[in-house]
Parts: C-alpha cells; structure tokens; sequence
C-alpha cells in the first residue's frame, strides 16, 4: 500500500511517500502555501493521483502534554476538508516531535540553516509516516 504523509504548516506543506510494500516512507516534495487552501489541497490532490497513493496520513500535531490545541483543531479541519476532495481515505496520526527529530537529523548531515528550512518540513513528513508504518499502519 502507497501511503502520502502530509506535515500541514502555515507556510509550507512538507509531503513524504511510502514505498509500494508499506515498508519505507521517503521525503517527498514541499508545498508552498498559497493563498488559497482549495489551491493547496488541488496540488496534493495532483500528488495522490501521480504517486499512486492509497492513503494520505496527515500529521496530528498533539501537545507534550498529550491534549489538542489549537493547531490539532487547525489540523482536523483541515484534513477533513482534505477528504472531500481525494478519492483515497484520510487519516490522522500524532507527529509529536518530528519537526524537531528532523532538524536534528538534517543537522548531523551538515546541512546548513537555509537548506535546512527547504527540507525541513517534508523530513518531518516522513518520520511522521514511518512511525505510522511501524506501528501497523493504524486507522
């Protein structure tokens, strides 16, 4: 199963992608935000259709403390949206700490600061959906 892990910001979407057997999830791409969300989730859906993706997990960005906050509420309608356009399901998956495991990771690469907002965003997207992988794919 081809899976789509989405990181929603404000200002970018980081996208990621399983391999075909559901096992390694890849960075992808990153969307900039545009102006307009129907715009925003037009692209996405152009990425389901080109990927041949199956599902879409989109990032749930849970507090520490394990409570929705604004951004979780943020996320959930998003998502929701998300769903009306794509032919595939859409799911929600805790990515507590991802943005922060993978600066850290570009980091240790040497990557330096301004490439590393490039590529922030669609690494967190995969370590959100790996860790949804290994956990069995939840739904």
């Amino acid at each position: 199963m081809r899976a789509l892990g989405v990181d929603l910001g404000t200002k970018r979407i980081g996208l990621a992608t399983s391999d075909l057997s559901g096992t390694i999830a890849s960075p992808l791409s990153t969307l900039q935000r545009s102006s307009s969300i129907r715009h925003d989730h037009a692209a996405i859906a152009r990425i389901v259709t080109n990927e041949e993706v199956e599902i879409v997990v989109v990032g749930l960005p849970i507090t520490m403390s394990g409570t929705l906050g604004p951004a979780a509420d943020a996320a959930k309608r998003e998502a929701t949206l998300l769903g009306t356009v794509l032919d595939v399901p859409v799911i929600l998956f805790d990515e507590r700490m991802t943005t922060v495991a993978a600066d850290r990771a570009l980091k240790e690469a040497n990557i330096s600061a301004s490439k590393r907002r490039q590529y922030v965003d669609r690494v967190a997207a995969a370590v959100m959906l790996q860790s949804w992988l290994d956990r069995g794919c939840p739904q």
